[in-house]
C-alpha cells in the first residue's frame, strides 16, 4: 500500500504544475469542483458534405449559384405545373424528396457538372392540322432551365424590342392585338408573315454569338450549350436522336433563347433596313406595315431572303399581303383580312361616336378560334352528365369561360356571341336530358336556360356579361 501511494505522488509530480488567475495552482483533482479539465484542441479537418458525400459551401464550387435562386425556380415550376419528362418523375414525386433533389441539382450547377438529360417529344395537334412536335424536359431540367431564365431574363429584357410581344414579363397578345388595330387604321397595307419551324430551326452558333454578346457569366454559356445539344426522345421509342440545331419547343428557356435569336435575325435587321415601316412580332408571327403593294412586295422578298441567311425559312401558306379596307378604303384587292393571335381582323360594320354606321377594319374572335372553342364545349358531353346539377357545372367551367371571355371580348364583344350561344344550346341538351318534362321540348328548355340565367347570373361568366338567351 505505502508504495502504491509512492507510484502515484511519483506520477503526480511528472504533470506539470497549472496557475489560476489569481496565481494559484490547480491540478486534476479539482476536475469534480471545477468541471471537465479544459485541454488544448486539436484541429481537425472540417468535412462539409452531408451523409451522400457532396459538398455544401459554395466557395469550394467553381460557379456561384445560390440555394435560395434554386428555391424561387422551383416555386415557378410548380406553380406552372406540366408533365413528366424521360425520366418518368412527376411533380408529386418529385416534391417527395424534395430537399435532397433541389441539393443535388444546385451542387451539380454550382460545380459544373449538370448535364442535361435527354428531352422526351411528344405530338400534339395543330389547330390548322397535322401535329407539333413539343420536347418536355424532365422536373429537374426544368428547375435548372428556370435558373438560367431568372438570371439572363433581366439581361436581356432592355435590349429586346418595344414591338416584341411574344413570352415577354410586361407584354401581352392584347397590347400586340391592340397596336396592330391602330396600326391597321394608318397603314393601308399589311405583310402577315410566318417563320416555319423556328424552335426546330435555330443555328446554335448564331445563337451562342448573340449571347456571348450579352452575358459573359461563364455557367449561363456552359449550360445553354449544353441544353442545346441534348438529344431527342422519340415518343414510344428508346433511341436518342442528335440535335445540330434548334431548341426544344416546351422547354423553359427557348422562348427566351428564341427571342433573342429573332431580335438579332429580324427586328434589328428590318429597325435597320426599313426603318420607316412599324412592325409587331409574337413569337415566330409577324406583322408589317406598308404604305403601298409595292413597298410591301419588296419587304417579302428581303425578308425571305434575310431569314434564309439565318437558316429560316418564310411559311409561304401562312405568309400574305392584306389590303386594309374600310369605309375610307375601298380600293379590291384579293386579301382583305387576316389572323392574328386567335384574332381576325377584317372590315366590319361599327358605330362612331354619333351612332352613325360605318365600316372599320377591326378584330375579332377568329372564326378558327370560336371553332376550337366550340370542338371543345362538344368534348365536355354534358348531356352525358345526368348526375350533376347546374352548380356542379358552374364549379367545373365557369373557370373556363370566365378566361374566354377575358381574351376574346376585348375588341369587338358581339362576335363572341354564337360561342356563348353554343354554351348555352349544350345546357339546354343536358336538361332535356335530365328533366322528363323537357324531354323533346327544345323551346321549354330553352325557357328555362333563359330563366334560370337571369335569376343566377353568377353561375357562368357569359351568363354575368349578358349572353343569356338562346337564338332560334
Amino acid at each position: 500500500m505505502p508504495r502504491e501511494m509512492a507510484k502515484r505522488k511519483s506520477a503526480r509530480s511528472r504533470v506539470p504544475m497549472r496557475f489560476r488567475r489569481d496565481g494559484s495552482t490547480c491540478n486534476s483533482d479539482d476536475g469534480a469542483v471545477m468541471g471537465p479539465e479544459q485541454r488544448g484542441r486539436v484541429m481537425e479537418p472540417s468535412l462539409n458534405a452531408n451523409p451522400n458525400g457532396e459538398e455544401h459551401k459554395a466557395a469550394a464550387k467553381p460557379f456561384d449559384i445560390s440555394k435560395r435562386l434554386i428555391w424561387e425556380a422551383w416555386q415557378r415550376v410548380r406553380q406552372n405545373r406540366g408533365s413528366a419528362g424521360v425520366d418518368n418523375i412527376s411533380l408529386e414525386l418529385f416534391e417527395q424528396n424534395i430537399k435532397n433533389n433541389l441539393y443535388q441539382l444546385w451542387n451539380r450547377m454550382s460545380s459544373g457538372s449538370y448535364f442535361p438529360p435527354p428531352v422526351k417529344e411528344v405530338l400534339i395537334p395543330k389547330k390548322s392540322g397535322g401535329e407539333r412536335p413539343l420536347g418536355i424536359p424532365t422536373v429537374a431540367d426544368r428547375v435548372a432551365q428556370t435558373v438560367v431564365k431568372l438570371v439572363l431574363e433581366p439581361e436581356l429584357e432592355p435590349h429586346f424590342h418595344e414591338d416584341s410581344y411574344g413570352y415577354r414579363p410586361g407584354k401581352s397578345a392584347h397590347q400586340a392585338i391592340d397596336v396592330t388595330r391602330k396600326r391597321c387604321w394608318r397603314y393601308d397595307w399589311v405583310l402577315e408573315f410566318d417563320i416555319r419551324g423556328l424552335f426546330d430551326n435555330i443555328d446554335h452558333q448564331l445563337l451562342m454569338k448573340a449571347l456571348h454578346h450579352h452575358t459573359e457569366c461563364k455557367w449561363i454559356l456552359l449550360y445553354v450549350e449544353r441544353w442545346l445539344k441534348a438529344p431527342i426522345q422519340k415518343q414510344n421509342e428508346a433511341s436518342l436522336i442528335p440535335r445540330s440545331k434548334g431548341t426544344p419547343q416546351g422547354g423553359v428557356a427557348s422562348p427566351l433563347l428564341a427571342n433573342l435569336f429573332l431580335h438579332y435575325a429580324f427586328d434589328k435587321w428590318l429597325g435597320r433596313e426599313f426603318p420607316d415601316l412599324p412592325f409587331c412580332r409574337y413569337a415566330d408571327d409577324g406583322l408589317i406595315h406598308c404604305r403601298t403593294l409595292s413597298e410591301a412586295e419588296v419587304v417579302l422578298q428581303r425578308l425571305t431572303e434575310r431569314l434564309k441567311e439565318c437558316g429560316l425559312e418564310i411559311h409561304t401558306d401562312k405568309t400574305m399581303i392584306v389590303y386594309c379596307r374600310d369605309s375610307q378604303r375601298r380600293q379590291k384587292f384579293k386579301n382583305n383580312q387576316f389572323d392574328f393571335l386567335g384574332y381576325s381582323f377584317r372590315p366590319r360594320r361599327c358605330f362612331d361616336r354619333y351612332g352613325r354606321l360605318f365600316v372599320n377594319f377591326t378584330p375579332a374572335i377568329s372564326r378558327n378560334a370560336a371553332r376550337a372553342l366550340r370542338q371543345e364545349i362538344r368534348g365536355w358531353r354534358l348531356q352525358l352528365r345526368n348526375d350533376k346539377s347546374i352548380e356542379d357545372f358552374s364549379r367545373i367551367f365557369d373557370p373556363i369561360i370566365r378566361g374566354w371571355l377575358g381574351y376574346y371580348t376585348r375588341f369587338y364583344a358581339s362576335a363572341f356571341d354564337a360561342v356563348a350561344d353554343y354554351i348555352n344550346r349544350a345546357i339546354r341538351r343536358w336538361a332535356m336530358r335530365k328533366y322528363k318534362t323537357f324531354r323533346g321540348r327544345k323551346t321549354r328548355a330553352a325557357r328555362w336556360v333563359t330563366q334560370i340565367a337571369t335569376q343566377k347570373p353568377q353561375l357562368f361568366a357569359h351568363w354575368r356579361a349578358g349572353y343569356i338567351g338562346i337564338a332560334p
